[in-house]
């Protein structure tokens, strides 16, 4: 009987709630033919390299993030990685606005090697048109990728 006064006072009433929280965690991951990713979630998309990309770099030893404010067209270049063995740019994968940058890849641009898919992303853009995502690989298209430039 407790457990049913319960379910019915405490858990019933927020259950709706309960379940949109569920559905605005989930974010989206693509990747692009440059070996960047973008987590979506909403219209905030998360951008930052690749494991892959940052393997075939080496220590990176500098970044270049894009302001905040900034508006940037697909494709368009809006920073750039430097490691002991190359440099390279930063593309943006879809258009929008930087809503956030990654200030600490200033001073410890290292977080690219050390966690690339997680604490090392670049930069936040709040896409202007969704419709652009469809260009962009799933999973399993780009880990083909990878594979098809291994061998």
């Amino acid at each position: 009987m407790a457990l049913r006064l319960l379910s019915t006072r405490v858990v019933r009433p927020f259950a709706p709630a309960l379940r949109l929280a569920a559905v605005r965690g989930y974010a989206t991951k693509y990747y692009t033919k440059e070996h960047e990713w973008l987590s979506v979630e909403g219209d905030i998309g998360t951008l930052g390299i690749t494991d892959h990309a940052q393997q075939s770099l080496g220590d990176i030893v500098f970044a270049e993030t894009p302001e905040t404010g900034d508006k940037v067209e697909v494709h368009s270049g809006i920073g750039a990685i430097e490691s002991v063995k190359a440099a390279s740019d930063i593309y943006a994968p879809v258009s929008g606005e930087i809503v956030d940058v990654n200030s600490a890849l200033a001073d410890e641009p290292s977080l690219l090697n050390s966690s690339p898919e997680a604490d090392g992303w670049f930069a936040k853009i709040k896409l202007a048109n969704h419709d652009e995502l469809k260009e962009l690989l799933d999973e399993s298209a780009y880990k083909a990728l990878c594979e098809a430039e291994e061998h």
